[in-house]
C-alpha cells in the first residue's frame, strides 16, 4: 500500500462576521494539495482482507472543502475571465454547493444568487444561514418548478429577474466541474484498486474516473434515490470507461435524510477512527464501504481509497 500521512488536527469554526476578512482574490489558485491519506483499520476489514485509507479531501480548505473546491475551481475562473460579477446556482437546503458557491463568491468580490428547492423553513439552517451570512442571495422556488431549472425557458426567466450571471449547475455539475476533479484525481496514488466517492450529482464519480485514466475500480455511493440519472450523467462524461459501479441503496431514504442506524454507525465511526463525518454525503458512503466488506465485495487483499469530500458543519 502506498505510503501514508496521518491527519493533523481539524478545526472548523462558527460562522462569524470576520470569516472572510483578509481573504485573497487569488484564492482559487491557493489550496492545501497536500492532503493526507490516512489508513483506518477495523475488525471488518481484517476479516475482509482488505486494507482502506481515506483521502481527507474535508481539509483542503476551511470553507470550500472536498469536492467542491475541485468543482468550483475553473468555474469561478471563468466567471472572472468573462468579467461576471454575480454567480447563480441551485441547490437544497442542506447543500454543499450551496456553502461552498457562498464562499467562494465571497472571497472573489463576487455576487451570489442561490436558487434553493422547496419552501423557505425559518429558522434557516447551518448551510443556509452561512451562505446568507457570506452575501448569498437566497430565492425559494416549489419544488415542481426547480424540476424545470435546466430549461431555457426557465433560464430566461431567472435573466430577466436578475440581470446578467454566470450560471453554475446544480452541485457545480458541468464539463469545467468534471475536469476539475479529473484533475485532483490525476495525483492519486494509482496502485488503490478501488476509489470510492459519494454522489449527489455524478460529476465527482466521472472525474475520477476520468483523471485514474481507467486505472483500479471506481466505486459511487448514491446518497439520494434515483440512481439510472446519476448512471447517465456518468456515462456523458466518460463514455470511454466501464471501470466504475454504483451502489444506489445506502441512500437512508434520500437527500439529507438518514435513520438511527446511520446515526449510530456515524457515531461509533468518529469515536474508533476519530475523523469526522456527516450525515449528508460521507457517513452514507462509508457505510456502504462497511457494508461491503462485510459482504466480501471487495477482492481480498486489495485496497480501498475513501475520499472524503467534505461538507462538515460546525458542532451545535
Amino acid at each position: 500500500m502506498c505510503t501514508v500521512v496521518h491527519s493533523a488536527t481539524f478545526d472548523i469554526s462558527p460562522v462569524t462576521p470576520e470569516l472572510f476578512a483578509n481573504q485573497s482574490s487569488a484564492y482559487v489558485t491557493t489550496i492545501d494539495q497536500s492532503t493526507p491519506i490516512q489508513p483506518i483499520s477495523d475488525p471488518v476489514f481484517d476479516a475482509a482482507g482488505i486494507q482502506v485509507a481515506i483521502k481527507r479531501e474535508d481539509l483542503n480548505h476551511p470553507r470550500i472543502s472536498g469536492n467542491k473546491w475541485w468543482k468550483l475551481k475553473h468555474n469561478v475562473n471563468a466567471a472572472i475571465a468573462q468579467n461576471h460579477q454575480t454567480l447563480l446556482t441551485f441547490g437544497g437546503a442542506y447543500s454543499n454547493h450551496i456553502y461552498a458557491t457562498a464562499a467562494a463568491a465571497s472571497v472573489h468580490g463576487l455576487q451570489s444568487i442561490g436558487i434553493i428547492r422547496g419552501e423557505q423553513v425559518l429558522p434557516l439552517n447551518q448551510t443556509l444561514t452561512f451562505a446568507r451570512e457570506a452575501g448569498m442571495e437566497l430565492h425559494f422556488i416549489a419544488r415542481d418548478t426547480y424540476r424545470t431549472k435546466a430549461e431555457p425557458s426557465f433560464i430566461s426567466e431567472l435573466e430577466e429577474r436578475f440581470g446578467r450571471f454566470y450560471l453554475l449547475p446544480e452541485g457545480g455539475s458541468n464539463e469545467l466541474g468534471v475536469a476539475g476533479v479529473a484533475s485532483f484525481a490525476e495525483g492519486l496514488p494509482l496502485d488503490f484498486d478501488y476509489v470510492c466517492c459519494p454522489v449527489g450529482t455524478g460529476a465527482t464519480l466521472a472525474g475520477i474516473v476520468r483523471g485514474r485514466k481507467g486505472t483500479g475500480h471506481a466505486i459511487g455511493f448514491p446518497v439520494l434515490k434515483g440512481g439510472q440519472a446519476w448512471a447517465t450523467a456518468v456515462e456523458s462524461y466518460v463514455p470511454q470507461y466501464a471501470n466504475w459501479q454504483l451502489f444506489g441503496e445506502y441512500h437512508f431514504g434520500g437527500y439529507a435524510k438518514t435513520t438511527l442506524e446511520l446515526d449510530r454507525f456515524m457515531r461509533d465511526f468518529e469515536s474508533s477512527q476519530g475523523v469526522p463525518i456527516e450525515h449528508v454525503y460521507s457517513g452514507k458512503m462509508f457505510y456502504g464501504i462497511y457494508d461491503l466488506a462485510a459482504m466480501g465485495f471487495f477482492t481480498r487483499g486489495s485496497t480501498v481509497l475513501a475520499i472524503h469530500t467534505g461538507g462538515l458543519r460546525p458542532k451545535v
